[in-house]
């Protein structure tokens, strides 16, 4: 079983469950670079260095800059002496509806699971009336250093067992969106041009398919590190062609609808055609 980022009490009122947090995602699968020499091959590494002299590792502590060059040293039993609450109990301090939480408040997913047999029960009946009252509960833990703002409710997944956490953005951690779009004017919308990207959107909505997307990047990274591991020919992406040129809106999106008509038509004669021979 994997180990857990976080273990404690998320307190509720009088209520406490004991509980242990994971990560949800997986950053061990991407693919990872190391800086090298080029004429050696050798891996280059970094050497720790102050004022043009060599520091060993042991006397290499972190500091905090009060003033320009100039820190406050802070030994690293400084830091673990630090008992702040939330680095065991998570206390909810309120539960807010799921659709206030907006997407760019959400940083990492974590699985939440109950410590032992005793605390399943109450972990199920906490879940049971999130999911219900389609709220989240937002409270404070601190774990990998620092301090998060979190959110737990209850899996989107009715089959998946425990409860799932987002750490979330403190609000000074985001940028007002006026500076990126704050030059961006209201525009008059032509109702025809409405209804056919509403048409272009209908066609194209299904049950989203989690595992029909694939990190393209990562397989091209892989298939050009094994063509140059067997000194076989680099591999070439074929330049996608480019469809002709668009006069206006109202083509594109007619062009658009066309196409996924086409598309739609020739899918189901093969699915007929399949269901033939079958």
């Amino acid at each position: 079983m994997a180990r857990p980022t976080w273990s404690g009490q998320i307190q509720i009122s009088l209520v406490s469950i004991g509980v242990k947090i994971f990560p949800a995602s997986n950053s061990a699968r991407q693919v990872e670079f190391h800086q090298i020499d080029r004429k050696t091959g050798k891996r280059v590494h970094h050497q720790n260095v102050a004022e043009g002299e060599s520091v060993e590792q042991k006397d290499v502590i972190k500091g905090f800059e009060y003033a320009k060059g100039m820190y406050v040293q802070i030994e690293p039993d400084e830091l673990k002496r630090l008992r702040i609450p939330t680095a065991t109990v998570m206390e909810i301090r309120q539960f807010v509806k799921a659709e206030e939480i907006s997407r760019e408040l959400i940083d990492r997913p974590y699985f939440v699971a109950p410590k032992d047999e005793a605390q399943a029960k109450a972990l199920a009946i906490m879940r049971k009336g999130l999911a219900q009252t389609g709220t989240m509960g937002i409270g404070e833990i601190a774990f990998s250093g620092r301090e998060h703002l979190v959110a737990i409710a209850a899996p989107l997944d009715p089959k998946q067992g425990g409860l799932m956490l987002y750490t979330l953005r403190y609000k000074e951690e985001l940028r007002d969106p006026q500076s990126a779009v704050g030059s961006v004017k209201d525009t008059a919308i032509d109702s025809k041009e409405l209804s056919l990207a509403k048409q272009l959107i209908s066609s194209g909505t299904s049950t989203f398919d989690h595992a029909a997307y694939k990190n393209d990047y990562e397989s091209a990274v892989r298939k050009l590190v094994d063509a140059k591991r067997k000194n076989k020919p680099l591999p070439v992406e074929e330049p996608k062609q480019r469809s002709g040129k668009v006069i206006n809106l109202m083509d594109a999106l007619r062009q658009s609808l066309a196409k996924k008509k086409t598309s739609s038509t020739s899918s189901q004669k093969g699915s007929a055609r399949r269901g033939k021979a079958a």
